[in-house]
């Protein structure tokens, strides 16, 4: 775990009601409140602000307190540098595609370009993927790196872990199935809207008792628990850094369970004035994206 871990249990990072030009972080002073859920329902929310100005160095918590205004990604976009993430992670998603299970992790990027907000900001969806209304949804566990790893063993990956958050990995499927690479499919403007909170590895321990749902328009997609990972965090970490610098704040996409709407028959992608929602519980709470067309 990495030593700024221990400093906090649950992070957000956002604008206060108080003053709309500041963005700052803090932990919600309601411990056990579901942040991005909370918000969605109108009911305000407080939180006591830290010193510092970004998650991947937080300062120390204040005795004030501030009410959140509008609720902003973990990271901002030029912490994250490249997004790394993993497709075909979980056994059951294997098993609905119709796939062997892989003996590596298969990996692809998005630019940090693709990162987005929670709700209220909008899920936007591309010209590109409007032509065949092929846009998709995967509700997945993020890695946050705390610290500038490389060539890690695992058995010491976690010790760079900072903490976890939820995403939403935007698809465009039609190019993701014309394509070998899927970078191009997966990474466009605001394909990556992460949070609500960013969780402490300290508070997290063992992400296995985590359990992941995806909900459109209210209705379960996906419903899942973490241990039907094919790799693990550790694994993860220790092959995507071989060779290879994770700076800190790199975010790593964990890959998505079974559920997805290419999957389904008939198909559910995605299209303005959906919702979709990524349930990650317990600690992390729900990722709410309103989509919308460019």
């Amino acid at each position: 775990m990495s030593t700024i871990a221990s400093t906090f249990s649950r992070l957000v990072r956002f604008v206060p009601k108080s003053d709309s030009s500041k963005v700052l972080i803090g932990e919600p002073v309601d411990a056990e409140l579901d942040v991005g859920l909370a918000l969605y329902k109108g009911q305000e929310v407080s939180v006591r602000p830290f010193t510092g100005t970004s998650v991947l160095s937080p300062g120390e918590v204040t005795t004030g307190t501030e009410v959140i205004e509008r609720l902003l990604s973990p990271l901002a976009e030029e912490e994250v540098g490249s997004i790394r993430c993993v497709g075909l992670n979980y056994v059951s998603h294997a098993k609905e595609m119709d796939l062997s299970l892989p003996d590596v992790p298969v990996l692809f990027l998005k630019p940090s370009t693709a990162l987005a907000d929670p709700y209220p900001a909008p899920t936007i969806l591309p010209k590109i993927t409007q032509t065949d209304n092929t846009g998709d949804y995967e509700s997945e566990m993020v890695i946050v790196i705390g610290r500038d790893a490389k060539d890690v063993p695992e058995s010491e990956a976690l010790d760079y872990v900072l903490g976890y958050t939820a995403a939403n990995d935007v698809s465009s499927r039609t190019y993701q199935m014309n394509q070998s690479q899927w970078c191009f499919s997966k990474g466009f403007d605001g394909s990556c809207p992460i949070g609500p909170t960013l969780v402490s590895a300290k508070l997290l321990p063992d992400v296995s008792k985590l359990h992941i749902r995806g909900l459109k328009n209210g209705d379960v997609m996906q419903d899942c628990p973490l241990t039907d990972l094919i790799f693990s965090v550790p694994q993860l970490i220790s092959f995507i850094s071989q060779g290879t610098t994770l700076r800190a704040g790199t975010i790593i996409l964990t890959g998505t369970p079974p559920g997805v709407g290419a999957a389904k028959n008939p198909k559910q992608f995605i299209k303005a004035g959906d919702e979709f929602a990524v349930e990650l519980l317990p600690h992390v709470g729900t990722l709410i994206n309103k989509i919308e067309h460019q």
